[in-house]
């Protein structure tokens, strides 16, 4: 019998199935970890099935997480699924290639409109990683157009994280990344050091940028591009950095003829208190990954942005155009939906929701720097970060954050939270308490 027509089925059934045929992310299929079964989503609040296995859990968490940090606007929001419903009455999808349609040719024009001027071509991609993929293929054939052509590796940050495909992972950090299960399939890159934290001493800034400018002058004959996270690395270790920092890597292209592509896939719509984390710095990247948020966290999407230098050096080169077509980019129901989630955006109402959010976040975290273990409490934006002295205990840990009301997915030395912009001070509250739990269990 069709899984789609086969009656209900017990909780316990389920997660039976779940067990032995799922596969889950970063995650054993022989011996994997508790999972819960989610029914259905509103707000900021995931609503758990009543698990027999677990009679004395809530049956509601607030999400710390957005989903990965995607649905900033909450779940179940009216005008996102308006926006699907609709779109679904038209068109589900149809092929980007040779055919265009409404909602992607919108949302590239409102995409160019929010994103630091000069940024005048969108490709409509489908992942984050993904989009990763088509910035480091726009920059060597861009310095190859250019008659540059043995200038094909990238100067990445390490600490950095972008992406889980090749060539994402090649520019990811070659310590915490992944680079040692994959020997022989990655790119080598060239990397700097991590970034200072943000608040450092200037001489250490300083000091920073000399090494940086040197490596890049070391190997400008290779370089196609730097490669960096915007202010904050995320999935590399929730990593604030001074704006002092892009800015210098913008000087620091120019200086050598390379392109800064900017990675905002975690940091854009808003995360770190400005739309792009860029717009803090005042820096315009030559090529701007978006991703993540751009839907609301509806629909897997991703878009490229890059100058008219680039679209031109690329499109004028021996490709004769960019060598990416992904089957599903341009989809119409994520384009739709990414316009409806841009709306929401318009009214600038966001900003005031991260402020409080970081405010909920900072005050309720800041006691936990006393407590034995921690390393750092940290906050940027909507973005709460509790860095351990050893990895977390990530089973232990999740249980207790949901004995506390909230969902959270620690990872490493890591137990941080990323709320949705519509968790209102209470659900911050109890993300705080959940947070505090992991920590102390």
């Amino acid at each position: 019998m069709s899984t789609t027509t086969a009656p209900h089925r017990s909780v316990a059934d389920l997660l039976a199935a779940d067990r032995a045929h799922v596969w889950h992310p970063y995650a054993s299929a022989t011996r994997p970890g508790p999972v819960r079964l989610v029914e259905r989503a509103y707000g900021a609040r995931l609503v758990l099935a009543d698990d027999p296995a677990r009679p004395d859990e809530p049956r509601e968490l607030v999400d710390g997480m957005a989903s990965w940090w995607a649905a900033i606007h909450g779940y179940a929001h009216p005008a996102l699924d308006a926006a699907v419903a609709e779109q679904l009455g038209a068109m589900a999808h149809v092929m980007f290639g040779g055919l265009t349609h409404a909602p992607a040719v919108r949302l590239a024009e409102r995409l160019m409109d929010l994103a630091p001027a000069g940024l005048e071509h969108v490709f409509l991609a489908d992942s984050g990683s993904v989009a990763v993929e088509v910035a480091l293929k726009l920059a060597v054939q861009h310095q190859r157009g250019a008659g540059r052509p043995r200038r094909t590796r990238m100067l990445a940050l390490r600490g950095g994280y972008h992406g889980d495909t090749s060539g994402a992972m090649s520019v990811c950090d070659p310590v915490g990344g992944m680079h040692a299960l994959f020997p022989g399939r990655l790119a080598p890159q060239v990397f700097a050091p991590r970034p200072p934290a943000r608040g450092a001493d200037p001489a250490a800034v300083t000091a920073w940028i000399d090494e940086v400018r040197a490596l890049a002058r070391d190997h400008s004959d290779e370089l196609a591009a730097i490669v960096a996270e915007p202010l904050l690395q995320g999935a590399g270790g929730m990593h604030a950095y001074p704006a002092a920092c892009l800015v210098a890597l913008r000087d620091i292209a120019d200086e050598h003829g390379l392109l800064l592509v900017l990675d905002e896939i975690a940091t854009g719509f808003g995360r770190t208190g400005t739309l792009f984390a860029c717009d803090a710095a005042g820096v315009r990247p030559d090529v701007l990954c978006v991703g993540k948020a751009l839907t609301g966290g509806y629909l897997s999407a991703a878009a490229v942005l890059c100058t008219r230098e680039v679209a031109r050096t690329v499109s004028d080169g021996e490709g004769g155009g960019l060598l990416h077509g992904p089957t599903f980019m341009g989809n119409p129901l994520s384009s739709a939906v990414a316009l409806a989630s841009l709306d929401l955006l318009a009214d600038g109402t966001w900003a005031a929701d991260v402020a409080r959010i970081e405010h909920g976040l900072a005050t309720g975290l800041a006691p936990l720097r006393d407590l034995p273990g921690v390393r750092d409490v940290r906050t940027c934006g909507a973005v709460g970060v509790v860095q351990l002295d050893r990895p977390v205990d990530v089973p232990r840990a999740t249980d207790a954050a949901v004995a506390a009301g909230a969902w959270l997915r620690p990872f490493r030395d890591l137990v941080y939270a990323m709320p949705p912009y519509v968790a209102s001070d209470a659900e911050v509250a109890t993300v705080v308490a959940g947070i505090t739990a992991a920590v102390t269990a």
